[in-house]
C-alpha cells in the first residue's frame, strides 16, 4: 500500500501542477474545451503504454500486482496522475452549459484519442530495449 500510496500522492501532484499551468494558459483562456484534463489524460495514458511496453510488454491482466514497480508507477503515479471523474464532472459541466457539442467532442477525443495515445506508447515506446 505504500509503494501505491507514494506513487499516487506524486502522480496527483503532478496532474495538480499541469492542470494548473495549462489552465492559466492562453490557449485554454480561448476554449470552451477542457483542455487541461484532456492533455492530462492524453500524455498519462501515452506514459502508461510507453511504460507497459518497456517494462512487461504485455496488458495489465492482473498478473502485475505483486510487481513493486508496477504498483509504483503503473497503478500509484499513472491511476492519480490520469483522472476519470474529473473527466466525468467536465461533461456534465458542459451538457448543464448547453454545451452538447463541445461535451460530445470531449467524449470522443478523450476515448479515442487517448486509447490510440495508449497504443501509440505502447508500440512506439523509445524504451522497449529494456526488456
Amino acid at each position: 500500500m505504500l509503494i501505491v500510496g507514494l506513487g499516487g500522492a506524486v502522480g496527483a501532484i503532478c496532474r495538480y501542477f499541469l492542470g494548473i499551468f495549462i489552465t492559466k494558459s492562453k490557449l485554454q483562456q480561448k476554449l470552451s474545451f477542457p483542455l487541461a484534463m484532456f492533455v492530462v489524460n492524453f500524455s498519462g495514458s501515452l506514459g502508461l503504454g510507453v511504460f507497459m511496453r518497456s517494462y512487461y510488454h504485455i496488458g495489465s491482466n492482473g498478473v502485475l500486482y505483486d510487481n513493486a514497480l508496477y504498483l509504483l508507477v503503473g497503478i500509484g503515479f499513472f491511476g492519480a496522475f490520469t483522472t476519470f471523474s474529473t473527466f466525468s464532472l467536465e461533461v456534465i459541466t458542459l451538457i448543464r452549459e448547453n454545451k452538447l457539442s463541445t461535451a460530445l467532442l470531449y467524449i470522443l477525443c478523450t476515448i479515442f484519442v487517448c486509447v490510440a495515445a495508449f497504443f501509440i506508447g505502447y508500440i512506439w515506446s523509445p524504451f522497449s530495449v529494456l526488456r
